[in-house]
């Protein structure tokens, strides 16, 4: 598709998120099922609820306009959830993994919150009103989600991830000590 205009560049944009939502919602249950701690994958459970209404609000965009949804894959956003993927097969400590996956949702999250912003923006340039205002809602719900997940990563789940890095070090420390005494001993 040739971007002659910013109309041609805000259907592009769309349809970038219409596959960055997509990828989400096929990647999310894995990560959900991931997760230990609760909080996060109630956090998680309810975004994925929130991301499939965000592609019916896409759907209803594309009818409007009378534009296809299909585009390009979301490049972005299929780094983005690699990254994830990969962390989730890494070696870590429960608590340890479930503040790596929240870093990991928040770095979808910020990809999304500029996305939306960026089309809401053209959307307004344009003056398609209507749009503009299923973007706003996506853009809040986006947000929302972000601060969600700090809220889960300071109040939860970094606490019991750093409370395990004490519990590491201390039994580390601990034995070393003890093979100081033993060697002593000899």
């Amino acid at each position: 598709m040739k971007l002659a205009s910013l109309e041609d560049l805000f259907v592009s944009e769309l349809q970038d998120l219409y596959s960055a939502e997509s990828q989400i919602i096929k990647a999310l249950p894995k990560v959900v099922k991931t997760a230990t701690s609760s909080e996060l994958q109630e956090c998680l459970e309810k975004h994925l609820d929130e991301t499939r209404e965000q592609v019916k609000r896409l759907d209803q965009i594309f009818e409007k306009m009378g534009r296809s949804s299909k585009g390009k894959k979301c490049k972005g956003m299929e780094g983005l959830l690699e990254e994830g993927k990969e962390l989730m097969n890494e070696d870590a400590e429960e608590n340890v993994l479930d503040a790596g996956l929240i870093a990991a949702a928040q770095r979808v999250e910020h990809y999304e919150i500029a996305a939306y912003g960026s089309a809401r923006t053209f959307a307004e340039t344009l003056g398609h009103d209507e749009v503009v205002t299923l973007l706003e809602q996506t853009l809040e719900e986006e947000k929302q989600a972000d601060r969600k997940l700090s809220e889960v990563a300071t109040t939860v789940v970094n606490e019991r991830a750093e409370s395990t890095d004490r519990e590491t070090y201390a039994s580390a420390g601990s034995s070393k000590g003890r093979r100081q005494d033993s060697s002593r001993r000899a």
